[in-house]
């Protein structure tokens, strides 16, 4: 069954791997956060600069994501552009999403 151009097969995968890439985006996040928390600037400038990385990071895909079929590709893209995943973590996926994610990523 395809939706949109991508396999259930493509669904599945998807659904297989989202929580793991979250994981592993979240992780790098928090090394980051740490970094703040260690610089040497005034206990209040630390803050509040992790308050607003927080308050930016915790809209991204690579934090959160709604689980619909017809969104897929869009976060597949999301997770891309924030650096959660890279091209090659679509192997396994089908050639035609592949292929599509490809072209819109070196477009734009």
């Amino acid at each position: 069954m395809q939706d949109k151009g991508f396999t259930e097969k493509d669904w599945k995968l998807f659904r297989s791997k989202i929580a793991g890439w979250q994981e592993n985006y979240m992780a790098g996040l928090l090394r980051e956060y740490m970094e703040i928390l260690n610089e040497d600037t005034n206990p209040s400038d630390r803050f509040w600069k992790l308050n607003d990385r927080l308050k930016e990071d915790r809209k991204k895909t690579g934090v959160v994501v709604d689980m619909r079929r017809s969104r897929m590709e869009y976060d597949l893209l999301e997770l891309i552009y924030e650096g959660a995943i890279s091209l090659e973590d679509l192997e396994g996926f089908s050639e035609g999403l592949r292929e599509r994610i490809r072209f819109m990523v070196e477009r734009y």
